[in-house]
């Protein structure tokens, strides 16, 4: 009787058990990979301006204005705004590289303020305005370099291109009333930005290229 009911009982085991065209249990499916996100950090001059390029791309997952290239902890806007931490506004964009490149976010970012400005971006003077490119490896520093050579003899502007490209240091969100501002305060942000000079001088030279 126990040698009948072990029976049943291992073959109810084997009958439940996926088979292979050999016969053989199947493996379990494994698990889907884990997407992996990267990180470029932009300066352009006021940063509520650098946000809305991003925002609309293809591929980027979040982007987050702030502060970095200084030694301040925790800054403030008006620290910042008064030249007291050495920090540039800047954005940092969190994308997919599966859906978008490095490159085509170098793209965004030159179409975005004036390259030949160096002490600061349109109406906005002084060092926290300074645009650069923040790399976070040796791939986007070397990136950045191409494509700021690209652009230098492309013609589009008639004097030097002076945009830095720096190591990336620390990066602290701004705050809150920053974020997404393009969308919070939509008409303050249009007449700035068109009041600034970056709407105009945008259009002057990328035509119908620059759209946000």
């Amino acid at each position: 009787m126990k040698k009948a009911l072990l029976s049943v009982l291992l073959l109810a085991l084997v009958s439940a058990a996926p088979l292979t065209a050999q016969g053989a249990p199947k493996k379990a499916p494994a698990p889907p990979a884990k997407q992996k996100f990267e990180i470029a950090t932009f300066a352009g001059g006021c940063f509520w301006c650098m946000q809305p390029p991003f925002d609309y791309a293809k591929g980027v997952v979040s982007t987050v204005v702030g502060y970095t290239g200084g030694k301040e902890k925790h800054p403030t806007y008006s620290q910042v705004s008064n030249r007291q931490t050495g920090h540039r506004e800047s954005v940092q964009v969190t994308y997919d590289p599966a859906q978008i490149s490095y490159d085509q976010l170098l793209d965004i970012f030159w179409r975005s303020f004036d390259p030949t400005q160096a002490d600061g971006q349109f109406a906005d003077i002084g060092p926290q305005y300074r645009a650069a490119i923040f790399y976070h490896n040796a791939e986007q520093k070397r990136q950045a370099e191409a494509s700021k050579e690209r652009l230098a003899k492309s013609g589009k502007f008639k004097k030097p291109i002076v945009t830095e490209i720096l190591p990336a240091s620390t990066f602290w969100p701004a705050e809150e009333y920053h974020q997404k501002y393009y969308l919070k305060n939509p008409g303050e942000y249009n007449r700035y930005k068109i009041g600034s000079g970056r709407t105009g001088f945008l259009k002057s030279i990328w035509g119908d290229e620059i759209k946000h």
